[in-house]
C-alpha cells in the first residue's frame, strides 16, 4: 500500500489524460497548449461535458445557456448578505453551492439530461457567487451577470464594475481553461466518492469544495503571493529562500504529486505573469518569481507547478488574494460536474478497503472499575 494512494489507479475516467515524465496533460484528447492558445472556457466545457469540441451551432447553444444561467435566486443573495463580512470566500462557496440545491426545482431530478442542465447552472453560477460576495463583503451591492460577456469578462465585470479589455479577458480566460480538469485530484475524487452513492450533484460538487478549500490541494497559490509579498523585494530574495530551505520550510508552488517535469500549465501561466506584470506596471513580481523558481531548481530539483505563476498573474490583475482558491474553483466546477456525470454513467459504489495496523482483534473488555 503507498501512502495518499500515490500512483494507485482508483478508477476508468475518459476525460483527463496525464503523463507527469513527459509533462503531458490532455481534455478528452486535446493537449492542453492547443486548448490553451485556440480554445475558449466555453468550448472547454463543451468539450468536458460531451466528450468533443463543439461545432459553431453547439458552441453558440453552450455559451447562450451559460450565460442564461448565471444570475442567482433571490434568496441566496439574501443568504449571502447575512454572512459575517469575516467569512473565508471558499466557506461561502461551500456553503452557497450546498444551498443552491434548495432553489433547484431538478435537485433531486437525476435524469441525464437534468443532471447536465444542473451542471451548466453550476458552472455558470460559481463565479456569480465568488464575485457577488467580495462586493457585498465590501459593501456593494451585487452586480447583475451580463449576457454579452464570456465567463472570464462576466467574472471580471462582477468584481470590479468594469468593462474588461480583451488582455485581461483572454488571460483569465486562459486561466480558466489550465485549472478545468486534472484527473483524479483530491477534490475530484472526493465529489466523485460522493456521487458513487448516487446522492445529487450538488452534494457531489459540495464534496469537492471542501476538498479544494485544503491548504495542500488548492490553497498554494495564495501561499505564493504572500511569500512574494513578504519578500518584498528582489535583493532579499536569496537570503529569504536559503533560510526557508535551511529550515526545511516547503516553499509553496512548487513540486506535484504527478509531474516529474514541469507542469504543463505553469508553461502559460508563466508567459501570462510576464505579460501581465508588463501591462499593468507590476513586472517586479513576474521577475522576483523567476529568481526564486531558478533558486529552488538548483537547490531542491523541483519545478514549479500550476499555482506559482498563477499567484503573480491574478494579483497583478487585482484579483483579491483570498478569491485565488475560490477562482480555481469557477473553472474546476466544469471538471468536477464532467467527472459526476461520468460517475454517474456507468457507477458502482467507492468503497476502498484499508489496511489494518490496530491491535490484534482479540482484546479483552475489562471492567470499568479495572482499567
Amino acid at each position: 500500500m503507498k501512502a495518499g494512494l500515490e500512483d494507485v489507479i482508483a478508477g476508468e475516467s475518459e476525460i483527463c489524460y496525464i503523463d507527469g515524465v513527459k509533462g503531458i496533460l490532455a481534455y478528452r484528447g486535446y493537449n492542453i497548449h492547443e486548448l490553451a492558445a485556440n480554445s475558449t472556457f466555453e468550448e472547454t466545457c463543451h468539450l468536458l461535458w460531451f466528450n468533443k469540441l463543439p461545432n459553431a451551432a453547439e458552441l453558440q447553444d453552450t455559451t447562450a445557456k451559460l450565460a442564461a444561467s448565471r444570475a442567482l435566486p433571490q434568496p441566496i443573495i439574501d443568504l449571502m448578505k447575512s454572512f459575517p463580512k469575516t467569512a473565508l470566500p471558499m466557506e461561502v462557496l461551500r456553503t452557497v453551492v450546498s444551498a443552491l440545491s434548495l432553489y433547484d426545482p431538478e435537485a433531486e431530478d437525476m435524469s441525464p439530461e437534468a443532471n447536465v442542465r444542473k451542471a451548466i447552472r453550476l458552472t455558470a453560477r460559481c463565479g456569480t457567487i465568488v464575485a457577488a460576495f467580495d462586493r457585498i463583503r465590501n459593501g456593494k451591492p451585487p452586480l447583475e451577470p451580463r449576457k454579452d460577456l464570456n465567463e472570464a469578462g462576466n467574472f471580471y465585470y462582477m468584481l470590479t464594475g468594469k468593462s474588461p479589455n480583451d488582455t485581461v479577458v483572454r488571460a483569465l480566460d486562459i486561466a480558466l481553461i489550465l485549472h478545468a480538469d486534472h484527473e483524479l485530484n483530491a477534490s475530484t475524487f472526493a465529489a466523485r466518492v460522493t456521487a458513487a452513492t448516487e446522492s445529487d450533484i450538488y452534494s457531489a460538487v459540495t464534496s469537492a469544495i471542501g476538498a479544494l478549500k485544503g491548504p495542500l490541494h488548492g490553497g498554494a497559490n495564495e501561499a505564493v503571493i504572500r511569500m512574494l509579498l513578504e519578500i518584498g523585494e528582489p535583493s532579499k530574495i536569496d537570503a529569504f529562500i536559503h533560510d526557508m530551505l535551511a529550515r526545511k520550510k516547503k516553499i509553496p508552488g512548487f513540486g506535484h504529486r504527478v509531474y516529474r517535469t514541469e507542469d504543463p500549465r505553469a508553461t502559460h501561466l508563466k508567459r501570462m505573469s510576464r505579460e501581465a506584470g508588463d501591462r499593468e506596471g507590476q513586472r517586479k513580481w513576474y521577475d522576483m518569481s523567476v529568481r526564486i523558481e531558478e533558486l529552488v531548481k538548483v537547490e531542491k530539483r523541483l519545478n514549479a507547478n500550476v499555482d506559482f505563476y498563477s499567484a503573480s498573474t491574478y494579483y497583478v490583475i487585482g484579483m483579491p488574494i483570498d478569491l485565488f482558491t475560490p477562482f480555481f474553483a469557477v473553472s474546476r466546477m466544469s471538471g468536477w460536474t464532467a467527472h459526476i456525470l461520468e460517475q454517474y454513467s456507468n457507477n458502482r459504489l467507492i468503497r476502498p478497503r484499508a489496511e489494518y495496523t490496530g491491535f490484534a482483534p482479540d482484546r479483552k473488555w475489562v471492567p470499568i472499575n479495572q482499567r
